[in-house]
């Protein structure tokens, strides 16, 4: 069982996302924004961080970015609606992080995590 912090703005996908990793048996924390997951990485141990790119406030390139400084062996998976926006994460794409394009199917995104998880 993984440690797993989504942050995501959509409340009906922010759930979507914590219950289809909960059932897959992770231990899941489910934010709304990027500050609140940024405060979380800070204070607490986490396996994997799944973040919307697309948040107001702190987005979540910013927040991987945050996340890299703070936990730099922490896997990311990004998820994003708009294809461009995964050209602004170049910097961030390694073996650690991937974008992941909505939209998509629940057992595609608890296989890209189990892959993230055994890296």
């Amino acid at each position: 069982m993984a440690r797993i912090l989504v942050a995501e703005d959509d409340d009906a996908m922010r759930q979507f996302l914590a219950v289809a990793l909960a059932r897959s048996g992770h231990d899941v924390v489910a934010v709304g924004d990027g500050a609140a997951a940024a405060r979380n990485i800070l204070h607490d141990t986490w396996d994997l961080l799944l973040a919307d790119i697309r948040m107001p406030g702190i987005d979540g390139l910013e927040l991987a970015r945050a996340a890299r400084h703070s936990a730099p062996r922490l896997p990311i998976l990004l998820i994003t609606g708009y294809a461009a926006e995964a050209l602004g994460a170049r910097d961030l794409i390694d073996s650690d992080v991937r974008v992941f394009s909505k939209p998509f199917h629940l057992h595609e995104i608890v296989r890209q995590v189990t892959h993230l998880l055994s890296a």
